[in-house]
């Protein structure tokens, strides 16, 4: 128990949170509380692992670079020095612990409180009254070694941490990470957005080339194929890191498959012209379904989350730059995109592992629903509907995606939760999801919807927990 001895109120974070039934309680504490983790998406600097960083205090680690808390705190009339601004980390952890009571019915009520108690084991509830020893309790245990964040992943029994990382990227970190004798297996994800979006802005798209040639050191790129040969070679270095995944952001998935097109629009494009908008589909398409097959060569899992509006302010995506809280839900048209791609890739046999995440709740079933169409019989659960994710990886966002994948296809073989984040405090996030898991199925149990079987639900619960993406991904742990 924390040290605080303010008379303050103790959290609502009980040993049954969110467990609503016997059943669930069960499921819950005797199987899915002390699996070990697979955080097979997030954007964790693997610099800082490599440095085992130690953080001087809790701002430093659990406010710079979070933009949902920056969206609560402007929500709540903060103003922005407090956020990404000048002020001090004092003064920035102070105006979100006066925000916190605010957020009450936001997914960030439970985790600010979860990340105190599971990391520092503070039970109280955060507010202006008890930020101050709040804020030096954990600072000061932020500097003990245990708390560096190599620490923290082991404290919380994370076996695999997926990065995020640009195909130009040296992967030194990795490497360095590799020749340690940590127990966490840190591996590249391999993340090309770049070199198809870019497309758009052909100055950035030159730039970006020189970048991309300059970590194949095979000289410029001065043709689709040498592209093509480059993003291949790197591809290949990931997987010699270790890489058994790529990820892509995208609004949708392009579906105008025009190879002359595509070339066009990069010979345009590589001469300081922007290619018609119907140029540029045909090169995001073309590119990424080279890609794709790059995927199924290797056995890699492929990863879509589709769905974002980004950078909607534009007046402070110029002061501040993307990332920093100003995106929403699309409302793009999906299904008719997913189709023309992977029946295209399915019809020579090279549709890889795939994993689709929306970010549209209305899209649920499309997204359910366009996984069967795609699995083969060879892979358990090759197509993978993925887990609520950005503003869907909340209560009713996971319990409604769940729900999505139980009704058009197989919860059993669910992949389960990953973090998507540049946070070290967001891994009781996989706690959060567990708990609503056990509870969802133990509800079903006591209402009489599923046998009270509990050895084979646990063992479901354990399988989308854990051994399902072990196997999956093939992890060797």
């Amino acid at each position: 128990m924390a040290s605080i001895t303010n008379p303050v109120q103790r959290t609502f974070i009980r040993e049954d949170f969110l467990l609503r039934s016997e059943t669930a309680r069960i499921l819950y504490h005797d199987y899915a509380a002390d699996m070990p983790i697979i955080d097979y998406h997030c954007h964790l600097p693997p610099d800082q692992i490599a440095e085992n960083r130690q953080f001087e205090n809790l701002t430093q680690i659990w406010l710079y670079g979070d933009h949902y808390k920056w969206r609560a705190m402007r929500a709540n009339g903060v103003d922005e020095r407090y956020c990404t601004g000048e002020a001090g980390d004092w003064e920035k952890f102070e105006q979100w612990a006066a925000t916190v009571p605010y957020t009450m019915r936001n997914p960030l009520y439970h985790w600010t409180h979860l990340e105190l108690l599971r990391y520092f084991d503070i039970d109280i509830i955060l507010n202006k009254d008890s930020a101050r020893e709040i804020y030096d309790e954990c600072s000061a245990k932020l500097r003990q070694p245990d708390f560096s964040v190599r620490g923290l992943l082991e404290k919380m029994n994370v076996k695999v941490v997926c990065t995020t990382d640009d195909p130009a990227d040296s992967l030194t970190y990795h490497r360095q990470i590799a020749a340690d004798s940590f127990g966490t297996q840190v591996l590249p994800t391999f993340r090309p957005d770049k070199s198809m979006l870019l497309i758009d802005t052909p100055q950035e798209f030159i730039l970006y080339l020189k970048r991309l040639a300059d970590s194949t050191q095979a000289g410029n790129i001065t043709s689709y194929e040498g592209l093509l040969a480059a993003l291949q070679n790197r591809h290949d270095f990931f997987a010699s890191m270790g890489g058994r995944l790529s990820d892509h952001g995208l609004e949708n998935i392009p579906s105008h498959f025009d190879e002359n097109l595509a070339r066009q629009a990069f010979s345009e494009a590589l001469n300081g012209q922007v290619p018609l908008p119907a140029a540029r589909e045909a090169f995001k398409t073309v590119l990424l379904f080279e890609m794709a097959k790059m995927d199924h060569a290797k056995g890699w899992t492929q990863q879509f989350h589709l769905g974002a509006l980004r950078n909607n302010n534009a007046r402070m995506l110029r002061e501040l730059g993307p990332d920093t809280g100003w995106d929403s839900i699309g409302d793009y048209s999906q299904a008719r995109g997913l189709s023309r791609f992977f029946d295209q890739l399915d019809s020579t046999d090279q549709l890889a592992k795939t994993i689709l995440y929306n970010l549209n709740p209305a899209d649920n079933e499309v997204f359910a629903t366009m996984t069967g169409n795609y699995n083969d019989g060879k892979i358990a659960g090759k197509m993978q509907f993925g887990s609520g994710w950005w503003f869907l990886d909340q209560k009713d966002g996971m319990e409604r995606q769940m729900n999505a994948l139980s009704n058009m296809g197989l919860l059993s073989r669910f992949v389960g939760m990953l973090t998507d984040s540049r946070s070290f405090l967001s891994y009781p996030r996989h706690e959060y999801f567990r708990r609503i898991l056990c509870n969802l199925i133990g509800n079903d149990v006591e209402n009489g919807e599923l046998p009270g079987d509990i050895p084979w639900l646990g063992k479901l619960v354990q399988d989308i927990c854990y051994y399902n993406a072990k196997e999956y991904f093939g992890f060797k742990i």
